[in-house]
């Protein structure tokens, strides 16, 4: 027992003496420097599982195998014969060309199960759902009248009129469910899958702004397409599109963080602060000038809570990604504490409810933000500064004071209104009172005077 005891110990030592002398700092770098696609610890998922967890489709190795995924694995297997039909193109083109860059994609995922270390299996997969994504992308940004065709005849893509996910009955019901699982931080493809699919497929080298558009206009189908620069993913591309535009930075001199949290949107119009709508949609058009808060127009539906969390989960975990989203998710809970605050910003044309429930809306704000950190130099660290400066200055803040004492209800206003008017009341009772207690003995005194008078001598 003593000498197995002995004998593990002395093993472990030469195994970490070996690693030491392995051991190359910048090989960590490079190792990090590739992920993109990462398995989210527990304790996040467990918050809101279904927000982080596929509903119906696998994308990549991670969720591949999952027993209520499984029935979609028929359809990809299908859209797969159907691409390669359409190009004519033999499958061992695409094979060779995702076996080129196998290292590439297998070093995008954080962690992966040995049994991907299998190369064909991990190539294979990669081909699989890189073809039916596209199949989808296509699919779903078609025009309508493409999407139509009689009983007798099939589409002009292939598939059949009452195809259950390729037809106009699939995108209608079977899309949104594929879209919401597209943007989940566990459920990726990195974009060069489908970049060398698309680039055998046409015989041309691939320009990743046609990938993006298919991406943005299948995430966002009534939003204006822009361009933006090359994503990783579809998530990634997401992000980068409500991030567009210039970052509109509050005009002032920089001052240290208050440390403070800033008050609800109702707090901050009884403070006098005026609501508008930005000029554009981006996350980062958020600024503070001469008591004006401008904010963008943000459409809250079923899928928000579920795109933002997966969203901030990337950013949490991509180093250089960024915070802009999570900065934006904390401004928002910062200034939303109930319906009310939700019903004033909707009255303002910054938030539009597809929920229904103004409590709704508030409750997902207020959760969003739970047991994430915030980085203390965010990118609305400033507006946040300067709305809590201009709420504390003393004329503001006696403002906000009375507004929300005597006019949040109209009872309490009337109250005012009627103190106001008997203290009114009481005033001029006691200046009657008194005028004429003085008036009478300075009439009395001229008429003494004025007959005992006399002109004076010329």
């Amino acid at each position: 027992m003593m000498e197995a005891r002995m004998m593990g110990e002395k093993n472990w030592v030469l195994d970490i003496k070996e690693k030491l002398e392995q051991m190359v700092c910048s090989d960590e770098e490079e190792l990090w420097k590739k992920h993109s696609i990462y398995r989210l610890p527990t304790y996040l998922k467990d918050l809101k599982k279904k927000a982080y967890m596929p509903q119906v489709v696998s994308f990549g190795p991670y969720h591949y195998g999952d027993k209520q995924l499984m029935p979609m694995e028929e359809h990809k297997q299908r859209a797969l014969i159907h691409f390669l039909k359409r190009t004519d193109k033999p499958i061992e083109n695409f094979l060779s060309a995702m076996e080129g860059v196998e290292q590439q994609l297998r070093g995008s995922y954080e962690m992966l199960d040995d049994v991907w270390k299998d190369g064909n299996k991990f190539v294979q997969l990669m081909i699989l759902d890189g073809c039916f994504m596209l199949e989808v992308l296509r699919a779903a940004t078609m025009r309508p009248v493409d999407l139509q065709s009689s009983h007798q005849s099939q589409r002009s893509n292939g598939y059949a009129h009452n195809d259950p996910i390729f037809s106009s009955h699939g995108k209608l019901y079977n899309m949104p469910h594929i879209r919401r699982d597209m943007l989940m931080m566990e459920n990726q493809l990195p974009l060069l899958v489908l970049e060398k699919l698309v680039a055998i497929e046409t015989g041309n080298p691939m320009n990743e702004d046609f990938i993006n558009k298919l991406i943005l206009k299948f995430c966002n189908p009534n939003a204006e397409v822009f361009k933006v620069a090359e994503g990783l993913h579809v998530l990634d591309v997401v992000r980068k599109s409500m991030l567009q535009g210039p970052h509109s930075r509050s005009p002032g001199p920089a001052q240290e963080s208050s440390g403070e949290i800033i008050r609800s949107a109702m707090e901050l119009d009884e403070a006098g602060i005026q609501f508008r709508t930005s000029k554009s949609h981006s996350l980062r058009d958020i600024k503070f000038h001469h008591g004006i808060l401008s904010l963008p127009v943000i459409v809250v539906d079923d899928t928000t809570e579920s795109t933002f969390r997966n969203l901030m989960a990337f950013e949490q975990y991509h180093i250089g990604a960024g915070n802009e989203v999570t900065s934006y998710v904390f401004f928002m809970d910062n200034i939303i504490d109930s319906a009310k605050d939700v019903s004033f910003l909707h009255s303002k044309g910054i938030i539009q409810n597809a929920m229904g429930s103004d409590k709704a809306v508030a409750k997902l704000f207020n959760e969003l933000s739970k047991d994430v950190t915030l980085d203390p130099e965010s990118s609305l660290d400033e507006v946040h500064k300067m709305v809590h400066d201009y709420c504390k200055k003393s004329w503001n803040e006696w403002r906000a004071n009375l507004i929300h004492t005597y006019f949040r209800s109209p009872w309490a206003a009337l109250s005012l209104l009627a103190a106001i008017f008997l203290l009114g009341l009481t005033v001029a009772q006691t200046v009657y009172t008194i005028v004429p207690y003085y008036k009478p003995n300075d009439d009395s005194f001229s008429s003494t005077i004025a007959p005992n008078s006399s002109p004076s001598p010329l």
